[in-house]
């Protein structure tokens, strides 16, 4: 068989030497046949790939489980709407409870509102969460001072001591001992013997027993500085360091100490000083 060759002359540059690569036709032709036989390969894999039969219970399962994440996202997206409504009705209540407890502007992180679809899943869920945390901030801090506030309510004395004739009011007025003017630091209600007196507000009981011209009497710390006391009285029902809720019955009323006839005496002091029970007083007594 000829061996023909061939000669390929290499010029790397003007001064470097020639390089001279002899290829036979041999070996011409099996790179020729290397070269036909991968391609033929490719070309038989490729129409294999591409006109494999296709498994239709597969893309059945396939288009059932898409339309089964596709169910699911709309029940979530419902949710979360339905979520976000829910948070806002419980927002706008705590915005009133707020005003009752007196709080005039609540702290809830900035405009945490959301509206529709338009932001992602992930970005909605995030939001409300966080109007979670914000609303749970708001309710403590609503919770706390509608407390305070009901303990205030609670501790001021707001109904009468006992029910009788409203005989001597708060101020000035001629004694009935000794005929003088003399300042008069409390109300005077007259009641027959022996009827019941009620804390008119809950409180601790500081004092009960004889305590001067008030004969028996009982003195009641109501805390936020208020103090009231029930003077004459005939009997006295309540303890020291006792405490006592509106309406308890700490005493009777009576005659006793520096007095004239049955009734009950009774103060209202502010920080230690004595002030007007009708000022605090909402069911005024007969003849007030």
């Amino acid at each position: 068989m000829d061996r023909k060759c061939y000669t390929i002359i290499l010029v790397p540059h003007t001064r470097a030497r020639f390089r001279k690569i002899q290829v036979s036709t041999m070996q011409i032709w099996g790179s020729l046949a290397v070269v036909l036989a991968l391609t033929a390969t490719a070309s038989v894999l490729g129409w294999l790939y591409f006109t494999a039969p296709v498994d239709e219970r597969q893309i059945a399962r396939l288009h059932g489980e898409n339309d089964e994440l596709r169910s699911v996202n709309q029940s979530f997206e419902q949710s979360l709407q339905q979520l976000q409504a829910q948070l806002a009705e419980y927002e706008e209540r705590t915005r009133k409870l707020a005003i009752v407890a007196g709080i005039e502007e609540l702290d809830n992180g900035g405009d945490t509102g959301l509206g529709g679809t338009a932001g992602a899943l992930g970005g909605d869920l995030a939001g409300v969460e966080q109007r979670a945390v914000d609303l749970g901030r708001s309710l403590e801090s609503v919770e706390r001072r509608l407390d305070e506030r009901v303990r205030w309510i609670s501790s001021t004395p707001t109904v009468t001591p006992t029910r009788g004739l409203f005989t001597s009011g708060f101020g000035i007025r001629r004694d009935p001992v000794d005929g003088r003017a003399a300042f008069h630091q409390g109300l005077d209600i007259s009641a027959p013997a022996g009827k019941a007196v009620h804390a008119s507000a809950d409180g601790l009981v500081v004092r009960a027993g004889l305590y001067g011209e008030l004969g028996n009497a009982v003195v009641l710390s109501h805390g936020f500085g208020l103090t009231t006391r029930y003077g004459h009285l005939s009997r006295v029902t309540a303890m020291p360091g006792q405490r006592v809720r509106r309406g308890d019955v700490i005493g009777y009323v009576g005659n006793t100490g520096r007095s004239t006839g049955y009734h009950l005496h009774y103060e209202v002091l502010e920080d230690g000083q004595p002030v007007n029970p009708l000022a605090y007083i909402l069911d005024r007594p007969v003849g007030g």
